[in-house]
């Protein structure tokens, strides 16, 4: 694949559009670049998964593996900070090619964060927790571009989806509805072809999967099979 610039941003597409997001979380790191180049013609953006082994009990990538599929990738980058101090490391995801970036709520200083987000050029968004509830994020949704509504307890992949998340997703979709927001409703955490009907139909328009595509041996017909479902839903 030819090279790709580096420079923010590219295009997100406009917010409300139904978008596959492959997670390269479940991906083979050993061939990274093919994997994310064979679903790419599925795949709307690409999201990518961050762990610091302190927000939560495990390490993933970083910003120089953002560089690097920087090189072989035009997709959108849709970075998951799942952690404990994002503001140390934004700067360096922004220069490694991200183009979107997601704090949890959970870890506060939220004001502070989306303001960082938007002077370094980055979509910002904000991530909550199964059991974190709708408020904690309805004062910040007419300043950021994404909520990412989880959908398992972030930390590992291939955990079962929480359908009882549903209800909050709900709760995101009427207060855009109802305030005109150009914001976009992302879920993450067990969605394939069965569960991603009833995030659709929930009000979630992105939708993160990682095992349901990577675990597949054709991936980009799994992506494609999601996109299917998706759309009949909310047809």
């Amino acid at each position: 694949m030819p090279d790709q610039t580096t420079s923010n941003v590219r295009e997100p597409g406009r917010p409300g559009i139904i978008r596959i997001a492959p997670s390269v979380l479940s991906a083979d790191f050993g061939a990274l670049a093919e994997q994310v180049g064979e679903v790419a013609v599925e795949a709307d953006w690409l999201h990518v998964d961050v762990m610091d082994g302190h927000f939560v009990p495990n390490l993933s990538l970083g910003p120089p593996v953002v560089a690097s599929l920087r090189h072989h990738s035009p997709l959108y980058f849709d970075c998951h900070l799942m952690m404990t101090n994002p503001e140390k490391y934004l700067g360096s995801f922004a220069e490694a090619g991200a183009d979107g970036c997601t704090v949890h709520v959970e870890i506060g200083e939220t004001a502070a964060l989306i303001a960082q987000m938007r002077q370094l050029g980055l979509r910002a968004g904000l991530a909550l927790n199964p059991d974190t509830p709708f408020t904690a994020v309805e004062p910040f949704l007419s300043q950021v571009d994404l909520v990412l509504c989880m959908t398992v307890f972030p930390g590992f992949g291939g955990q079962a989806f929480m359908p009882e998340v549903m209800d909050k997703v709900a709760q995101v979709r009427r207060a855009v509805t109802e305030g005109s927001l150009a914001l976009d409703i992302e879920v993450d955490g067990g969605i394939d072809v069965v569960t991603a009907p009833h995030a659709a139909r929930a009000g979630a328009n992105v939708f993160v999967a990682g095992s349901a595509i990577f675990g597949h041996p054709r991936p980009w017909e799994a992506a494609g099979a999601i996109r299917s479902e998706v759309l009949a839903a909310v047809a």
